[in-house]
């Protein structure tokens, strides 16, 4: 799978899903720190990548958007150290991996993984 880490996410991550074979992209790695979030969510979007991300904005931009892609991996977490994230994520992603990959928010939790698919229809 495609992944593409928002700032707040170590770039630990990014290398823990490398070395599991995915290609994983950090925002810093192209010079792109100050990205807004909006373009930020199109970058994800045109080079087919799920967004890394703490950032709750994320999944407001995923609904408003009213697509099926990108997902959105929005961490929940009371540790935010990058060894706990990598064990959280690499679980969500064995449960949540055929979600991903049709389009959906997944928030992680210490102790859930919260599914909802894209695009988000109005009630």
């Amino acid at each position: 799978m495609r992944f593409l880490a928002d700032m707040g996410v170590g770039r630990n991550v990014v290398l823990m899903l490398r070395n599991t074979g995915h290609d994983a992209l950090h925002l810093r790695d192209e010079g792109l720190q100050r990205m807004p979030d909006h373009e930020i969510f199109a970058k994800a979007a045109a080079e087919n990548r799920i967004v890394l991300t703490f950032d709750l904005d994320f999944a407001e931009i995923a609904a408003a958007a009213g697509s099926q892609w990108p997902s959105v991996i929005i961490f929940r977490l009371h540790n935010a150290r990058a060894d706990y994230v990598c064990q959280r994520l690499s679980a969500a992603i064995s449960v949540a991996e055929e979600a991903l990959k049709a389009g959906a928010i997944v928030v992680l939790e210490d102790t859930r993984v919260r599914l909802r698919p894209l695009p988000i229809k109005a009630p």
